[in-house]
């Protein structure tokens, strides 16, 4: 029986290696190349040990880790969702959702359970921990790009105004870091790397 319960575990993890080779639409900060979901999700996992300090109270830091390393192993199967492609964001919900019913599923039951419920957790931002950990993964991508000089919002023509809306899961989720993400966003306006919508006339 433990045999049966080592093996499956195996699977998983070989499984898992195959983020490796999921490709994001965000430059790595020295810009040579797009990041892989697998350092995206160790990225977010380091943000959360060293901006730990910042938490709003409530957060269990454990188990933000581990919804950071979780979040994107759908992606496997699903592939990434750029956040602002509309079309593509459409039946993101059922890609993943069908991935993470065959994914944890190779999990021993229990703790292919306990997996899913963290995913699920995560996905659902609901919790002090979960919204933690979502500002996080849309904390991490600006940084990127304030660091690539836009490259992702300048190759998709991505507004002022989208990214905003975007970070406000950071206003909810991590509020002593919103003054950070309000400088980040006018300095990348004020060095050109993100665009601003024309005001629209009343006259």
């Amino acid at each position: 029986m433990q045999n049966h319960k080592l093996t499956r575990q195996i699977q998983f993890i070989i499984e898992i290696d195959k983020l490796k080779s999921i490709l994001r639409q965000t430059l790595l900060t020295d810009g040579s190349r797009q990041e892989n979901s697998a350092e995206h999700s160790w990225h977010l996992a380091m943000m959360a040990i060293v901006l730990a300090e910042y938490a709003p109270p409530n957060v269990d830091m454990l188990r933000v880790i581990k919804m950071l390393l979780l979040h994107d192993i759908v992606e496997i199967d699903a592939g990434d969702t750029f956040c602002y492609d509309i079309t593509g964001n459409q039946d993101k919900a059922e890609r993943e959702l069908l991935a993470a019913q065959r994914i944890f599923a190779l999990l021993p039951v229990e703790q292919g359970a306990e997996l899913r419920a963290l995913w699920e957790e995560f996905e659902a931002h609901s919790t002090a921990s979960a919204k933690w950990a979502r500002a996080l993964d849309c904390l991490q991508p600006l940084l990127n790009n304030q660091q690539t000089q836009g490259h992702t919002w300048r190759l998709h023509g991505v507004t002022r105004s989208q990214v905003l809306h975007r970070m406000r899961a950071v206003e909810k989720g991590a509020p002593a870091l919103w003054p950070l993400v309000e400088q980040i966003i006018e300095d990348c306006v004020a060095a050109g790397y993100l665009k601003v919508e024309p005001e629209i006339s009343s006259a």
